[in-house]
């Protein structure tokens, strides 16, 4: 294991055809595996699919075969019901047997709803309830500095999750330490369970909010997972005692399928056997234009 002396190993920076083909893969294995649970969180997982392909295949120095190693970049989950889209890149990259997922919140299986770090490898926080993890976040990095250590800190948040009166608790002391290596990516969806997050508790002016805590803001299309890759690549590399980054992604619930993004209800929902093929069908042609196999 290398020690914080070492020189780490470069960030993985996968093609945007990848990232691509790997955004498809997480909606369509999202699919799969809603219908053996029998009720799941579609839309949630499709606004953030581009920037769970970036992370894990264009940003994050992690090694599945070891997934304690200490100068891995760590990955927290806000809105922890998108676990669903996650687990199949774990299993992706090696973390654990692909036939595991078949297994999705079975009696005895290590896959539930919300991911569960002592039971899951790579999960690196167990989230369900919404507003903890930019807190546990500033936690690991805060530790890594005081460690000598140099790994990145990428928390996802959803833009309801910025209701949370402990999320802005979280973003003075992040700026107050000046964490540069703790990157926050809102996913900024424009829905939550309840119906448009500015209708429930309006958010904006959200990049403005952020600056004001002191944090350096950037704003991208979170669709575009070839410029999320780019941008989190040079977010990794700033200095470790610089502000903290927000990314505010602007993406679309139900990203992939026109039915889902065009109706906030299917934040939770089941699609029978006929409606999930067709699902499936609309995101695999929808990589026709990109160059990235089906």
């Amino acid at each position: 294991m290398p020690s914080a002396t070492t020189l780490l190993p470069d960030r993985p920076r996968a093609d945007d055809d990848t990232l691509a083909d790997r955004a498809a893969f997480v909606r369509t294995e999202t699919i799969r595996l809603i219908e053996l649970a029998k009720v799941g969180h579609y839309s949630s997982v499709f606004s953030a699919a581009e920037i769970f392909a970036a992370l894990y295949y264009g940003v994050m120095r992690t090694d599945p075969t070891d997934p304690g190693w200490q100068d891995r970049d760590r990955f927290l989950m806000g809105k922890g019901h998108a676990a669903v889209g996650l687990f199949p890149i774990l299993a992706d990259l090696g973390y654990f047997p692909s036939d595991v997922l078949d297994g999705y919140t079975r009696l005895g299986s290590p896959l539930g709803d919300h991911p569960d770090m002592t039971k899951v490898p790579g999960i690196d926080f167990s989230s369900g309830s919404i507003g903890h993890a930019l807190s546990n976040g500033l936690g690991m990095a805060l530790g890594g500095r005081m460690a000598g250590r140099d790994f990145s800190v990428f928390v996802m948040l959803g833009d309801g999750e910025m209701q949370e009166g402990q999320v802005w608790e979280a973003a003075l002391a992040g700026a107050h330490h000046r964490l540069g290596k703790l990157v926050a990516i809102v996913d900024r969806n424009g829905f939550q369970l309840d119906g448009s997050v500015d209708d429930v508790v309006g958010i904006e002016p959200l990049a403005d909010k952020w600056q004001a805590f002191g944090w350096e803001v950037h704003e991208v299309d979170g669709h575009d997972a070839g410029a999320v890759r780019d941008l989190l690549l040079a977010l990794a590399e700033r200095p470790a005692e610089a502000a903290p980054s927000c990314v505010i992604a602007r993406t679309r619930k139900g990203k992939g399928v026109r039915y889902m993004e065009e109706e906030p209800g299917w934040h939770l929902g089941y699609l029978t056997p006929a409606d999930a093929a067709a699902a499936v069908a609309e995101i695999r042609a929808g990589l026709s234009g990109t160059g990235a196999r089906a």
